[in-house]
């Protein structure tokens, strides 16, 4: 028996002036901020980033409402700057690395952080506190010419209107190009990759009902809201 398949349909988010960018990967950095390294028991490490990966099947856009997931009672929000990939390239130097980028937007990483911390104690992957469905919605990019250097601007998150997490993206232990060149010495940057550069401190639970608004200077909001479990 030949088993046929239906082809999968390219995972694609908006751009400003009604484009549209196709997503390819997603790389994840943790602990990039030093307060946020310091929350989860960690102490911040200038020298290694350190990442995971996220299927591009994960990605939801602006104005989405996602399920509370299965198999978790803390389910958490980690709102990111997030650049997109628009010129691969291997072993990228940092002074040429932002010359990669497409364009900048604002990202949550959603977590089902008992299974991370769960996971993380026994030494074993993160898979399943990180990468499930609908864990990481992206907002509307916008061209990093219009947006400008990703190295200062306010970046925040808010539920039900209460500001739950802020910062500034000249906090990063790791820039957006130093990150780029880090990554591209392990793997073959392609067009399409996204890069969600890590979260300030103030990371918590979301329930049913609860709607998250995350902003970066310069850069369309990104509003997302927690839908009852998948029946």
């Amino acid at each position: 028996m030949t088993l046929v398949f239906e082809p999968q349909r390219p995972v694609l988010i908006p751009t400003v002036g009604d484009g549209h960018f196709p997503v390819r990967r997603l790389f994840c950095i943790g602990r990039n901020y030093e307060e946020h390294a310091r929350e989860m028991g960690t102490a911040p490490d200038p020298e290694a980033p350190f990442f995971f990966t996220k299927f591009a099947e994960t990605v939801v856009g602006d104005d989405a409402t996602i399920a509370y997931p299965p198999g978790t009672a803390n389910y958490q929000y980690e709102v990111e700057l997030v650049a997109a990939i628009g010129k691969g390239g291997r072993n990228i130097r940092v002074e040429d690395a932002l010359s990669h980028v497409w364009g900048y937007a604002v990202g949550l990483d959603m977590t089902r952080r008992d299974l991370q911390m769960e996971a993380r104690g026994k030494g074993r992957p993160w898979d399943a506190g990180k990468n499930f469905e609908q864990s990481a919605p992206v907002g509307v990019l916008t061209p990093a010419q219009s947006f400008g250097l990703p190295t200062r601007g306010r970046i925040e998150l808010k539920v039900n209107g209460e500001v739950q997490q802020q910062g500034d993206l000249g906090d990063l232990i790791n820039p957006v190009d130093r990150l780029l060149a880090f990554l591209s010495g392990l793997y073959t940057l392609e067009p399409g990759d996204l890069i969600y550069t890590g979260t300030p401190a103030g990371v918590g639970p979301v329930v049913p009902g609860d709607v998250m608004v995350a902003t970066v200077e310069g850069l369309t909001p990104l509003t997302v809201t927690v839908g009852p479990p998948q029946p």
